[in-house]
């Protein structure tokens, strides 16, 4: 199982959870799974295409996918995923 943990400003389309489990081999597949058991987060994450939005950061133990292989960024048992929303101010 890999725990996702969902920032404070998308908890409201995933009932208020801070953390799900889920199965699945890569980034890809767990944030497929998430968005299919919570599909109004869809919009929150990727847009229209298809890829996830350039304002959320997504982290695997740290590690920004972005370095990686970005969806396709394996991950395995007791693997953490972040979600991290940019934060822009003034």
């Amino acid at each position: 199982m890999v725990t996702v943990h969902i920032p404070t400003p998308l908890r409201n389309y995933t009932k208020g959870k801070s953390t799900l489990e889920l199965e699945g081999t890569t980034v890809g597949e767990i944030l497929t799974r998430m968005v299919e058991q919570f599909p109004d987060l869809r919009p929150h994450l990727f847009d229209e295409q298809g890829h996830p939005r350039p304002f959320v950061n997504i982290f695997v133990n740290d590690e920004d996918i972005r370095h990686r292989d970005g969806l396709k960024t394996p991950v395995g048992d007791g693997d953490t995923v972040s979600l991290i929303p940019s934060i822009a101010g003034g």
